[in-house]
């Protein structure tokens, strides 16, 4: 990425350690679980390789071009797993994200940012993670619980199932995704 090299080594530590968060919430019991972490963590591994400053590493061309395709199929795969419910739509959306700053980079001269892209989409994509950030921090806030003495509290077996944990994990990579958008 173009832009403070400290910046693209905070967001490149922040995406790979949200990945690797991810790949030990794999581990759980629950399959749905399971296959939304793999997802997550092809996602934040994906966003800290391409969040790599450029003045350290640039890729060539067909780099970008294999992040493109890697994020397509993702696309195509998780537009599929949509059709059993709408929870799968974010995913959607990063997905697409991914393969649109994969696709500007791969256009624009010297595969690097600065207004290479599309001023509305990338408006549009701005508005939406910048929504998904603020919806997703607010569901982070403790809201205290009535306590029914006849309704057993759901046990969480594992730190990895924890779902407050998920949901700043996929904070964490909204926020990334928002701060890479803000370089295209």
């Amino acid at each position: 990425m173009h832009g403070p090299a400290s910046l693209g080594w905070l967001l490149v530590a922040l995406c790979a350690l949200t990945g690797g968060y991810c790949l030990l919430r794999m581990r759980s019991a629950v399959e749905e679980r399971r296959r939304a972490a793999g997802g997550e963590a092809l996602m934040g591994f994906g966003m800290a390789v391409m969040a790599v400053p450029a003045a350290a590493v640039a890729p060539p061309r067909w780099a970008w071009l294999a992040y493109a395709a890697v994020f397509g199929v993702v696309a195509v795969r998780t537009l599929w797993a949509s059709r059993t419910g709408p929870h799968h739509l974010h995913h959607l959306v990063g997905a697409l994200a991914m393969v649109y700053m994969a696709a500007v980079m791969a256009v624009s001269p010297g595969g690097g940012h600065g207004g290479a892209g599309l001023p509305l989409l990338t408006g549009v994509l701005l508005l939406y993670f910048a929504g998904y950030v603020l919806w997703a921090g607010v569901r982070l806030i403790p809201v205290p619980a009535a306590v029914d003495a006849r309704v057993p509290a759901p046990r969480v077996t594992g730190w990895g199932d924890r779902p407050e944990l998920a949901r700043a994990c996929r904070l964490s990579m909204g926020i990334g995704m928002f701060a890479m958008l803000l370089m295209v």
